[in-house]
């Protein structure tokens, strides 16, 4: 699929023929007068922001007039998000953006199936984190137009600080290299591998493989030299099988700890960390066009079987093919 900018028409054809006010999400809707919206009217990014909508009604009228080329809404709760004043909560959001993914499987330069589906296994692997070891249920995923948005709605931690948040975002993406011993239980486990299947040890091995997995030679890692990039891509399908052995020599401990820290401060890049710890950001409002792409913002029932390529295409790109 070939993206193109919306025209103006375009834009009109989507929001006057396409777009329902139902697509927003329920959990949006239900809160529509707390949350700030925020528009871009030229492609120049929101200049239209402390707008506010007290029904879905005034909204819908809003939308179908104005036809924006980019709609957003805050992320946080306020008492008067006419001013974003009263800050009372926030969601907890991670923004995965295929086009910045810091190891990619293609060479597109932008976006496409390959890096979105890249994106996708990361995305899946969030939502595995939050719910197997933080016991969060509150969750929704939502492809914004080049990558996706898990957004959590739980009230445990929605009145996190920025600082918190930081926290658990390094959690979820393996960016802190685990301690040489862990304990749980009562009992000590050596971490030499990485392979405890529990807790942190385990996130940030399965980050880690997967980060190996996807290197390629270009890729330029803070204190590891080439050579030991193409040795790990040579040696890399091992470590499927937990197979770490082959990563050392002689100089082994030195070079596989420098690996592994690189690793890690790599993978901070896996989802942008601004987003998650701005307790203020707006984010694309589900259901709205990404005209930069021309796809639509959508809600995710089904990750497994969601396709960006066939579920958020409006009706006029596939018009454009005719």
């Amino acid at each position: 699929m070939e993206f193109k900018t919306a025209t103006p028409q375009e834009r009109r054809q989507y929001y006057r023929e396409e777009w329902d006010v139902k697509d927003v999400p329920r959990f949006i809707r239900d809160s529509l007068y707390q949350r700030e919206f925020g528009f871009d009217h030229y492609g120049r990014g929101p200049n239209d922001r402390y707008k506010v909508f007290r029904n879905s009604d005034y909204l819908r009228k809003f939308m179908r007039v104005r036809t924006p080329f980019a709609a957003y809404s805050s992320v946080a709760f306020y008492e008067k998000p006419n001013r974003r004043d009263g800050w009372l909560k926030s969601e907890l959001v991670f923004d995965v953006d295929a086009k910045d993914l810091p190891v990619r499987s293609c060479e597109c330069g932008s976006v496409c199936e390959i890096c979105l589906e890249q994106a996708k296994e990361i995305v899946r692997d969030i939502l595995d984190t939050l719910q197997g070891d933080f016991g969060l249920k509150n969750i929704y995923t939502i492809y914004s137009g080049r990558g996706y948005h898990v957004r959590v709605l739980d009230e445990e931690v929605m009145p996190l600080d920025s600082e918190v948040r930081g926290q658990i975002v390094k959690y979820m993406v393996g960016a802190d290299v685990p301690r040489s011993k862990y304990s749980r239980d009562g009992m000590t486990y050596n971490l030499e591998h990485f392979t405890i299947p529990f807790g942190y040890p385990r996130v940030f091995t399965e980050r880690v493989k997967k980060s190996i997995l996807h290197l390629n030679e270009d890729i330029m890692l803070e204190d590891v030299n080439k050579k030991l990039v193409k040795d790990v891509i040579k040696n890399r399908e091992l470590i499927l099988n937990n197979q770490w052995g082959p990563f050392k020599n002689k100089k082994g401990p030195l070079r596989y700890k420098k690996l592994i820290k690189s690793l890690a401060f790599l993978n901070l890049s896996l989802v942008d960390a601004k987003v998650s710890i701005d307790l203020k950001r707006i984010l694309r409002l589900p259901s709205s066009l990404h005209s930069i792409v021309s796809m639509k913002c959508t809600e995710i029932n089904n990750l497994e079987t969601f396709d960006p390529f066939r579920d958020a295409v409006p009706k006029f790109v596939q018009e454009r093919k005719d």
